[in-house]
Parts: C-alpha cells; structure tokens; sequence
C-alpha cells in the first residue's frame, strides 16, 4: 500500500490530507499534535483504520501548509472546515484527537450543518494553567531544538510507561529525521492550544457525540474528559467511555479503540 498525499486549496490556503476506502459515508480525521507531521505515516495509518474502509472513505487532514506566526485552535478549525467545503464533502463522520478533538469541537460548534457524529478522544473544551507546563516544555525544547528531548518527553507523556520503555531507542533514532521546519512549526502549533476554551459553547454541539478518555491521560488528565461529558450529559445521544492503562495516546494504544468509534457511527 502507498497512500499518496494530496494538497486541497482554497483562496486564502492550502492544506495536506490523505484518503483511503471507498464507502459512501464520510469519516474526517483530525490527529493530535505531533513533532512530525502524520503525512508521513499515511499508509501506518490506513492499515489501523482498515476496519473503516469498506463502508467509509477517510479523509485524514493535516493544519494548513503555511502556517502564520500565532495561529490558535479556532482559526485551525476555520481552516480546516474551508479544507473540507472546498473538496465538497458534507454530513462526515468525525473524530478528533488531542488537539484533533479540540479543533472537532470547534467546527461541530460552529457548522452544525456538517458534522453528522463526532468521537472525541482525549482532549478537553478547555487548555487550563494546570496543562500549560505540559505544553510549556515541550515547546521550550523545541525552542532549542533539542530533538531527542522533545520526543523524549512528548513519548514519555503520550505513552503508559510500558510502551514508553518499549519505544524509547525509536524516540531516540527518530531524532535525526526531525528537521527545523518541524520544530517551527510544532511551537506554532503547540501555543496555538494555549488558552483554548469552547466551554461555554458545547451546549451549541447538535450532532451525538461519544467522549474517549484515559484515567492516566498526563496531557490533559481525565477531568478534561469528565468535563465534557458533564456538559454534553443532558444530550440522549452522547456517551462516554473511560480506559485504563492506555495513557493518552490510547487511540494509538488500545485495541479496541477502533472498534468503539466504528459501533457508535454505525448504530
């Protein structure tokens, strides 16, 4: 297999994203931040979400190419939402990650008209000064371009401490293929979630919605997760469910993650 990445443009930007299936529903992916862009595991990708490609055709979107100085996570929705009209899609299925979820958030908020269901996995409505250090770390050691700090720590964050161990002498070696433009644009990125806040507006979310969380999750803890369970709990269609042991990147990690996302957009 080898999925070629494509580039959609519109007036004011352009964008990478790769597709894979060929059903008649729409399935968007929106990842997390990452220190390299998921474009480069296009095919990695599509073989963990093969489960989807019979009865969906998947769209996975990176943020836009060229990326201005200070770019929050509303504008990554915008953007992203124009990438998706401009390819004509409509009524997707969508599932955000991390950032990917917050971004998801933003654009079923604001374009009620355009997100049929949505998953939602280990993200939050909002970023607090509680998370900032988190993040605050990561962009120091991408600041002085101290790569296998960064994956170091983004790695150690990301996974359960068995897995961590597991992918420690990767981390280390991929150092080398991480280059200054990703550095840049993963500080972009990474301070584009400072600040975010959608709490206020969730009640606005129309379409049903199923929140994923890990009880372990050191990104942004399982109260995030509460959080937006809690806010969405009046909606008969929204659902949440809680992993254990998985850490935060379990929708990488569990391997039944898959398999939930596909029952609740199919019932």
């Amino acid at each position: 297999m080898c999925i070629p990445i494509e580039t959609v443009k519109t007036d004011s930007l352009e964008m990478r994203f790769f597709c894979f299936g060929h059903g008649g529903k729409t399935l968007v992916i929106l990842p997390g931040l990452s220190v390299q862009s998921v474009m480069a595991t296009a095919d990695a990708v599509a073989d963990a979400m093969a489960l989807f490609a019979g009865n969906y055709t998947v769209y996975v979107f990176d943020r836009r190419q060229d990326l201005p100085p200070v770019y929050p996570v509303r504008d990554m929705a915008r953007d992203t939402v124009a990438a998706i009209r401009a390819l004509g899609l409509h009524d997707i299925y969508l599932f955000g990650a991390s950032q990917g979820g917050m971004i998801a958030q933003v654009i079923a908020v604001e374009n009620p008209d355009l997100v049929r269901k949505m998953v939602l996995g280990s993200t939050a409505a909002r970023v607090t000064e509680q998370k900032d250090p988190v993040l605050d770390r990561w962009i120091r050691l991408a600041e002085a371009k101290d790569r296998t700090a960064l994956l170091l720590e983004f790695g150690k964050a990301i996974y359960p401490p068995s897995l961590f161990v597991r992918y420690r002498s990767l981390l280390i070696s991929s150092g080398a293929q991480v280059t200054d433009e990703d550095l840049e644009r993963f500080v972009i990125l990474a301070k584009g979630t400072e600040g975010f806040s959608i709490v206020d507006k969730l009640e606005k979310i129309q379409c049903p919605v199923l929140v994923i969380g890990v009880a372990e999750d050191q990104v942004l803890d399982s109260d995030a997760t509460m959080e937006i369970a809690e806010m969405l709990e009046r909606k008969p269609d929204c659902g949440l469910y809680m992993y254990t042991g998985y850490g935060h990147a379990a929708y990488d990690t569990a391997p039944d993650y898959k398999d939930r996302i596909y029952a609740f957009f199919e019932k």
